[in-house]
């Protein structure tokens, strides 16, 4: 691994070398809002952070919808001060499937399948107001819904209210920043992270 300022630059063995890595999960005591991710890519797995590949909108959207006070840089890894200051606004994240990746489509429906029945189980442990999963395709295969539209989920998940926002990553070229924004205010209001 080099140093590009203070952005890691991994080759490509080196982040093939994180393939089937977990991520551990950003979770705390007051949790109101859960992000859910599709799978750490190879970068997340590299740095051991949530959404951390360059170019992935996640945190810019997170910033611009003001669910963040600042924006974070996750790219070289989360910083303390980054990741208690998600937890002390009750938002954490996880994802559909633990292992890592090179693209989201490397996944069996099997594996989505159980990862579905996994966070069901995981979110009636940690009892988040609202869920946010990020992926329309990984959300229908997951949870047997082929017709699932994006936005507020008619049925809840395990108590918790269900919402389908859009994917972050740089391969969902049809949406920017400003739409991620959009999107993902919708359930943060509706956990209580923001306020109208």
């Amino acid at each position: 691994m080099r140093q590009n300022g203070g952005v890691p630059q991994f080759s490509r063995a080196e982040l093939e070398s994180f393939r089937g890595v977990e991520v551990p999960d950003l979770v705390g005591p007051g949790l109101r809002l859960l992000f859910v991710g599709i799978n750490p890519s190879l970068w997340t797995a590299a740095t051991q952070a949530h959404f951390a590949r360059p170019g992935n909108r996640f945190y810019p959207a997170l910033h611009r919808a003001d669910i963040t006070p600042w924006l974070v840089d996750a790219a070289a890894g989360m910083s303390e001060a980054d990741r208690a200051m998600m937890l002390d606004r009750g938002v954490g994240i996880t994802n559909v499937v633990r292992r890592a990746t090179a693209r989201a489509d490397e996944l069996t429906r099997a594996e989505l399948e159980a990862g579905g029945a996994a966070l069901s189980r995981f979110v009636a442990d940690h009892q988040p107001r609202v869920v946010a999963v990020a992926g329309i395709t990984a959300y229908r295969a997951a949870f047997g819904q082929p017709l699932a539209r994006a936005g507020r989920q008619p049925a809840p998940l395990a108590g918790a209210e269900l919402w389908v926002v859009p994917n972050p990553s740089g391969l969902n070229a049809h949406e920017t920043v400003a739409t991620l924004a959009r999107a993902y205010a919708e359930p943060a209001y509706a956990a209580g992270v923001l306020s109208r």
